[in-house]
């Protein structure tokens, strides 16, 4: 998307995770530990990836997107999918991305990225929404 920005990846902090529970300094329960709430998100909002799990070895992992920002309001704090990311881009001035992978077999799960999109006032004054008191 090419609104994305201040992407932060957490990549690092995700292999320092592996490495301990591969050396069994963690164990696999204490990292396998999905809501079931984002386990039932990656099922309807998961876009597939081509990462198998580092953990069960079993499955692809899903990607979950998860949105917050005050301009969201009661849409804050949900799953949605790229295609609603695009157009939320164009609708909202600006609200975070945080894209989680998860296992649907074992139970993994890890922030993966995160980033902010929307117009940051890039927006004609035309084309802005407007409240009912304008």
């Amino acid at each position: 998307m090419r609104t994305q920005r201040q992407v932060v990846d957490y990549a690092l902090q995700r292999r320092a995770l592996l490495a301990e529970v591969y050396a069994g300094r963690s164990g696999v329960m204490e990292v396998c530990d999905a809501s079931p709430y984002l386990l039932r998100a990656a099922k309807f909002h998961g876009e597939p990836s081509t990462v198998t799990c580092p953990v069960c070895r079993k499955e692809p992992l899903t990607l979950v997107s998860w949105v917050y920002g005050d301009e969201l309001k009661h849409a804050a704090g949900s799953a949605r999918t790229a295609e609603e990311l695009a157009r939320m881009a164009t609708l909202f001035v600006e609200f975070s991305v945080y894209v989680v992978e998860v296992c649907r077999t074992c139970s993994w799960n890890h922030l993966v990225q995160s980033y902010v999109l929307g117009t940051g006032g890039l927006r004609s004054g035309s084309s802005q929404r407007k409240t009912a008191a304008e």
